[in-house]
């Protein structure tokens, strides 16, 4: 998977419209029903998924925050509650579990003559996703706070944490940093990020036994900590959307969140001011290591196995014609990276491509990371309160998983 991620980000080969094959757009038939995230590129995704499908198609798409937690039990009806989801690297994997989405073969080959190569996710020899846009995590800064204060851009956590408590004690901001620490999924991934950039495993080798619990995780746990005492008080309950809110409204110098994220924190919207003192840079690394501690992404398209074969070849050409669209990714540059033929990179690439470059981990697309995430997703919220210690938290997750890796037949 790694070297899918390496490849896409630097395949940006420049190529015109649709040869050959049949052009995906202008839907007379079929039903066309998405389920996906919430967050601004992905707004401008469906604008143009729904421009291709045309004005006469029965076209409808769901954003929702809660996506994940909707997928699997909405592609288990028959049929399908709805007939596409875009899905990533992490997301996939309970969908590939279960058989809720289907091979896309035969459709790329009738409709996918202008994707890359790359775009084409493969599993076990057959095609299950088609990738539009690479995405991490990375760090966000004040220039003219940093530059006030004699701050260096911070290359390390612990950078980041002296950075913020300098800010903190000059008076400037109460709470300096921010990052998307909502109990749940955001949690959940901050420690993925954290305990990657350690060097740690998830898994013991060649097996789904968890190993967490040990001194990396410890390690992990407490800089995360250290983090959420600089942060917003209610840290808990910020998502992404929530940490743009507080840094447009001034509120935060450093932040660590993604890189899709530019799309709307760079617009034309908001203060202004804010906007023109914010400068992108590379993922920190953290405990002595190299590698930055965040992880890289993919993000596609996937078609539901439980729907009609109208309603995949409705979907997917719709999909994919977005999904091949270079006047999509160069009318917005900066939205995401997109893995796009021919589109050139914005302004905003560059840590996408430095996290490649500096062996960032893909997100694991073990088939029972999820359950792993699901227990972190659970069991680290009494740590960072302080009712229990690292040792306890990491316990209660490995707990959570065996108890699940079991019922599921992993372990």
């Amino acid at each position: 998977m790694k070297k899918i991620l390496i490849a896409l980000l630097f395949s940006f080969v420049s190529t015109t419209a649709f040869a050959g094959g049949h052009s995906p757009c202008g839907v007379t038939s079929g039903s066309i029903n998405i389920l996906a995230n919430e967050f601004t590129t992905y707004r401008i995704f469906m604008d143009e998924v729904k421009d291709c499908a045309g004005s006469d198609a029965d076209f409808n798409v769901t954003h929702s925050v809660d996506h994940n937690k909707l997928q699997v039990p909405a592609l288990s009806a028959n049929p399908s509650e709805f007939t596409a989801k875009l899905v990533t690297n992490g997301s996939i994997t309970p969908l590939m579990n279960d058989g809720l989405i289907r091979p896309l073969d035969d459709l790329v080959a009738k409709y996918g003559s202008n994707l890359n190569e790359n775009q084409k996710i493969t599993i076990d020899g057959k095609i299950y996703a088609v990738a539009f846009m690479a995405n991490a995590q990375h760090l966000w800064y004040r220039e003219s706070i940093l530059n006030e204060l004699g701050i260096d851009v911070p290359s390390t956590y612990e950078e980041v944490i002296a950075a913020a408590e300098k800010i903190k004690s000059s008076g400037k901001m109460a709470n300096p940093y921010a990052g998307a620490f909502q109990s749940g999924w955001n949690l959940a991934q901050e420690f993925v990020n954290m305990y990657l950039g350690h060097g740690g495993e998830f898994f013991k080798s060649g097996s789904a036994q968890p190993n967490i619990n040990n001194e990396t995780g410890v390690a992990a746990l407490n800089v995360i900590k250290r983090l959420t005492e600089l942060s917003n008080p209610d840290f808990l309950t910020q998502d992404t959307n929530a940490v743009k809110e507080e840094w447009e409204s001034g509120n935060v110098a450093i932040m660590h969140v993604w890189n899709s994220a530019a799309a709307s924190l760079l617009d034309d919207e908001g203060d202004q001011a804010i906007k023109a003192d914010t400068r992108l840079a590379p993922s920190p690394s953290v405990g002595g290591g190299s590698k930055p501690a965040t992880t890289l992404w993919w993000d596609g398209i996937a078609i539901a196995t439980n729907t009609s074969d109208e309603n995949a070849e409705a979907s997917f050409r719709a999909l994919v014609g977005a999904a091949s669209s270079s006047d999509l990714a160069n009318n917005n540059p900066n939205a995401t990276v997109w893995l796009i033929k021919g589109y050139t990179p914005g302004d905003t690439a560059g840590p996408v491509v430095d996290a490649a470059n500096r062996a960032a981990t893909p997100y694991p697309s073990f088939p029972h990371m999820s359950l792993m995430h699901g227990a972190l997703s659970t069991e680290l919220v009494e740590f960072l309160q302080g009712n229990e210690s690292a040792e306890k938290a990491l316990a209660d997750v490995e707990a959570a998983y065996v108890a699940k890796a079991t019922e599921q037949g992993f372990l």
